[in-house]
């Protein structure tokens, strides 16, 4: 037995992790942007949440993408990431009108697909024992760079104002360089064999895994949508500032920071299901507390909500890799395809919700789905898959 495919390779686990914070404080611009587009070209709350649609449209491709990346690597999506999608979301301030905002979203789209369905993979086969660390770390880049994101760009708007937002882009050029630089050199190993075969012999194995892993993700994907989208809408609607607004959102995705690493960790010694379904129960309770208290007392809840509600991430993409190993790529884009799609749908209904009844009502209906997830995860595996 090797010993190099069981120690976990902390230095480029941590680059991967960096382009991935990188990476996602650009796609963080926009749930800030929201109120600023809104008043700019006069949009509903649903025509507002199917930008993000946009956005999420192109993980449709990421089985697809992961399937060549088990076969061929595809080392390049992971480098050039960062670099597109900084170009795209930080010209979203100078755009001309909807469509033009539709265009740039769905092209950080594609290039956001690429990065979430390889570099995970990447990042787990050299965590050796310890995949829920390296999905902790994974997820602990992105959620610093949508805590970081919020923050970047509203006060850029403040400093630059919107026409100036374009320089941002300077910075994931510069993280494209570091990660191409770093990963170069780095060995991916491919898989062998018929392509077409092992689809559809992966595609059988996984249904018994993957279907009670999208309850679970249905469940939660209206307090995702909601929260991490509309949450500066629904505080800016309240009488907030835009930058206590998006501050807000910088408190819950930095709790989401400790979450993910938190969750990953603990899902490597206590089990993959007994985080989740703890992640889940206090999920609907921080967002009950939330919606329930005022001024600062809401803040603690925010820090709650934040660390459960993305405690779930690392240990949902460990428990895909583990039971799928010959296949890692491949299952991982079928999972994250999944996520995305139904946070997509979840965004477009929160917003429908929001605009006929007010967000408040549709953040207590998103905080109430969340529990029905806890039976989902009692139907998913205790034991990973051997290779």
């Amino acid at each position: 037995m090797d010993a190099r495919k069981d120690r976990y390779h902390a230095v480029p686990v941590a680059t991967i992790a960096a382009g991935h914070a990188v990476h996602d404080t650009f796609t963080a611009f926009l749930p800030p942007l929201l109120p600023v587009l809104i008043n700019k070209f006069l949009l509903s709350k649903t025509e507002a949440g199917l930008l993000s649609v946009f956005m999420q449209a192109p993980s449709l491709l990421q089985p697809f993408i992961g399937h060549l990346a088990d076969r061929s690597g595809l080392r390049m999506a992971v480098v050039m990431a960062p670099a597109i999608t900084a170009a795209a979301m930080s010209l979203l301030g100078v755009a001309p009108g909807y469509w033009a905002l539709a265009v740039l979203l769905t092209i950080a789209g594609f290039s956001s697909a690429g990065l979430h369905a390889v570099a995970p993979v990447v990042a787990g086969r050299l965590s050796g024992r310890s995949l829920g660390r390296a999905m902790g770390m994974w997820m602990v880049g992105g959620e610093a760079g949508r805590a970081i994101g919020p923050i970047v760009i509203v006060t850029a708007i403040a400093v630059l104002t919107l026409k100036g937002t374009p320089v941002l882009m300077v910075a994931g050029f510069a993280a494209s360089a570091a990660l191409y630089f770093k990963l170069r050199t780095l060995p991916v190993p491919v898989t062998d064999g018929d392509g077409r075969r092992e689809w559809r012999v992966a595609i059988r194995r996984m249904r018994p895994v993957l279907t009670p892993l999208t309850g679970v993700i249905v469940a939660r994907a209206f307090a995702v949508a909601g929260f991490a989208v509309f949450l500066p809408t629904y505080l800016t609607e309240e009488g907030s500032r835009l930058w206590v607004a998006g501050a807000s959102l910088s408190v819950l995705e930095l709790a989401g920071v400790v979450g993910a690493l938190s969750g990953g960790w603990m899902s490597d010694h206590l089990g993959r299901r007994r985080v989740m379904v703890a992640g889940l129960v206090l999920t609907a309770c921080f967002a009950a507390l939330f919606l329930v208290s005022g001024g600062w007392v809401r803040y603690p809840m925010l820090v709650g909500l934040g660390f459960s509600l993305f405690s779930y991430g690392p240990v949902g993409m460990a428990l895909v890799q583990e039971q799928f190993p010959e296949n890692r790529a491949l299952a991982n884009g079928i999972y994250m395809s999944i996520a995305f799609i139904i946070r997509s749908l979840a965004v477009v209904t929160i917003g429908a919700i929001g605009d006929a009844y007010g967000l408040q009502t549709a953040f207590t209906v998103a905080a109430a789905l969340v529990v029905f997830g806890v039976p989902f995860v009692f139907m998913l595996p205790r034991r990973p898959a051997r290779s």
